[in-house]
This record gives structure tokens, C-alpha cells and sequence, in this order.
């Protein structure tokens, strides 16, 4: 991943970040019944980004801008770019933690919301 911006910020991800994207929508199970045939059950999913590692800037108030977002009840507007040029969009909110590390100027963020992320 090259950028992610959450809220209208912009934030570079690191070059060595392996993140994982969940498109969301529906996962399927199949159960069987009692005479032998099967039953699909779809269960809706949310969408998510995990192990996305951003450098935060401390003189740009970043890890306070990614705190004040946990604080409150807001979904915000997140777009993840792709080395590929290729972008997804999707609705949502920070999860987890928001720790800093200061040897590496960097934060390793969770992001999550309803509905699907899609590719812009």
C-alpha cells in the first residue's frame, strides 16, 4: 500500500507494511439438514484493513488526529491507494490501537466499517 487518507488525510504507509483488506459484504456457510440436503447462511461481514503502519508526524498532531477520530462516534471516509494506482473506498472508523513508536516515527492502525469497500 502506498497512502491511506482517513478523514481528508493523507497518511504514507510504510514500504515494508504487509496489510491484509476484507472487502466485507457476505460470507457463506453451508449446513446440512436432517434429510441430507444443505442449507447456504449467509452472514454479513464488515469491511477492514489491518496492519496498515503510517508515519505520524508528532509537529502535525497526527496520533492526536487518529485519537480524536477513536473518540468519537463518526464514521469518516477512508481511501487506501495501491502501488498499482489502484484505490479503494469505503466508510468507517480506526479499531484497535493507536500506539507510536518513536524509533521508527510510525503507527500500526486497524480500520473497519459496515458495507463494502470498493474499488474506485
Amino acid at each position: 500500500m502506498e497512502s491511506i487518507t482517513i478523514d481528508g488525510r493523507s497518511f504514507a504507509v510504510t514500504a515494508d507494511a504487509d496489510t491484509s483488506r476484507k472487502l466485507g459484504g457476505f460470507e457463506n456457510e453451508v449446513q446440512s439438514n436432517g434429510d441430507g440436503t444443505a442449507r447456504t447462511v449467509k452472514t454479513r461481514v464488515p469491511w477492514s484493513l489491518t496492519g496498515v503502519v503510517i508515519e505520524i508526524d508528532d509537529t502535525a498532531g497526527d496520533q492526536e488526529f487518529l485519537q480524536s477520530l477513536q473518540n468519537s462516534n463518526r464514521n469518516v471516509p477512508i481511501t487506501a491507494t495501491y502501488v498499482s494506482g489502484v484505490s479503494y473506498q469505503a466508510t468507517g472508523q480506526v479499531v484497535g490501537e493507536v500506539v507510536f513508536s518513536n524509533q521508527s516515527s510510525s503507527a500500526s492502525l486497524d480500520l473497519s466499517g459496515s458495507g463494502e469497500m470498493t474499488p474506485q
